[in-house]
């Protein structure tokens, strides 16, 4: 197995390059839908000229839907605008070994207009927007994402000219905890975590879900960026590795009627000294005090970072272990916000994103809801002691419509994220709504078709 550590350092890949082990490099950034996108280059060429210089790429990448159609109204690219192109320069800290592809690294890469101007609406540079923010008051964000997946025995191929309709999910009933439950697909779990390893993602656990076929596999907390790198690589990745195993899965946040996939996102504060920010004498320092109090005024606000599809808001459903209460409370996960940890492991979680979140959006979100409770010492209401589903909470928007509005008129958002910023995914919601609204589904066929 490759060496666990990640970056992989640039004279390293020389070297490997020189001996013949490494022959491609893929250079790509995250985009709207938090996809990986980019180039494969020979990796002579890519250390002779595109490391130093970067490369282009049609800045249609952040102006399309899901379907990589071309849609109108986004100020950055657009026919009018000609559609040209954006610089990608390449960040070495990301650069590491993609077992699952022989003879190939990979390293993430930020986007530039060519004046050297960041592309503001590019979900890395969002996020680096408010760390530097954080990091102005002494502070580093520290995240865990822990991404569910659906895992079933039809390959990519077979799902689609089946419609992804009745495939068969790799468990066949509830497999939550269940050992004997993951052991029969143990092969390709194995092989998830061991591929991931060896791109310098360091593995804690994998467990079963409860949809059959679901499984989750958690990686260590580390930098947000780093987490968010690592999350956008993974997805990626896994659904690569089971493209090669002959099967399928899938991270959308809801495939059917039962449990959906989930992405719940942890965070905590560290300061300059590396301790945890938010522990205090009392279990919550003052500063996580208001840093949660943000997340309580922004959420709603925010809900499009976090639930960014029309499929997003099937989740939010009672009952469902995903969250339709503005309420938080200790170790309860019934509500939206849940405080865990104590001492040095204090830190809160978002329960609204799915499988289909995109990291860098979300967690920017997250940072940016906290400092606005630290910058106005909005004061945290009561926890919530019993089921937040039936307490009375204010609740989470409900569709990709409600929230999308929400974002628009947010003067949080504004503040936060700029103009360009709310409009780029408004925009984005936008398209999304109007391609949903005149599509027929297979619902309205059923009920229809005969009977009406």
């Amino acid at each position: 197995m490759a060496d666990r550590t990640a970056p992989l350092p640039v004279e390293e890949l020389r070297a490997l390059v020189e001996s013949g082990e490494i022959d491609t490099v893929v250079l790509a950034f995250p985009d709207m839908q938090g996809r990986l996108q980019g180039k494969r280059f020979a990796a002579r060429f890519f250390l002779d000229d595109v490391l130093e210089h970067g490369t282009e790429g049609c800045n249609y990448l952040l102006a399309v839907d899901t379907e990589m159609n071309t849609v109108d109204g986004y100020a950055m690219s657009s026919w009018e605008r000609g559609y040209g192109d954006f610089a990608m320069r390449p960040d070495t800290a990301t650069l590491r070994r993609i077992p699952w592809h022989p003879g190939t690294a990979l390293l993430v890469a930020d986007l530039a207009w060519n004046d050297g101007a960041p592309v503001v609406a590019a979900p890395r540079q969002i996020l680096r927007r408010q760390l530097d923010r954080l990091a102005e008051l002494g502070y580093t964000a520290q995240v865990g994402t822990e991404l569910e997946f659906i895992v079933f025995k039809d390959s990519y191929e077979q799902a689609w000219d089946a419609g992804y309709r009745g495939l068969t999910p790799a468990n066949q009933y509830n497999i939550d905890y269940s050992i004997l439950g993951t052991g029969r697909i143990e092969p390709l779990l194995r092989r998830l975590r061991n591929d991931m390893a060896g791109a310098g993602l360091t593995v804690e656990s994998a467990k079963g879900e409860c949809n059959p076929g679901q499984h989750e596999i958690v990686f260590r907390y580390d930098e947000a960026l780093t987490t968010c790198d690592q999350h956008a690589l993974y997805k990626t990745g896994a659904k690569e590795i089971a493209a090669q195993e002959g099967v399928s899965i899938t991270f959308m946040a809801k495939y059917n009627e039962r449990e959906g996939n989930s992405c719940h996102i942890h965070l905590s504060l560290t300061d300059a000294d590396g301790a945890n920010a938010m522990a205090g004498p009392d279990g919550m320092s003052e500063v996580m005090r208001h840093f949660l109090a943000g997340q309580l005024a922004a959420l709603r606000d925010f809900s499009l970072l976090y639930a960014p599809n029309i499929n997003s808001y099937k989740r939010f459903q009672p009952g469902s272990f995903a969250p339709t209460a503005v309420a938080w409370g200790h170790d309860n996960r019934t509500c939206a916000l849940r405080v865990v940890g104590h001492g040095r492991s204090t830190r809160f979680e978002n329960r609204l994103p799915g499988g289909d979140v995109n990291p860098y959006l979300a967690v920017a979100g997250l940072v940016a809801a906290g400092l606005y409770g630290i910058e106005h010492q909005l004061e945290l209401p009561e926890p919530c002691p019993g089921n937040a589903y039936t307490a009375g909470f204010e609740h989470v928007p409900t569709s990709l419509r409600e929230a999308a509005e929400l974002w628009e008129h947010s003067p949080i958002a504004r503040a936060a994220f700029g103009d360009e910023v709310v409009a780029h995914y408004r925009n984005m919601a936008r398209v999304e709504l109007e391609a949903f609204d005149a599509a027929v589904t297979d619902w309205e066929l059923r009920r229809s078709f005969e009977r009406l």
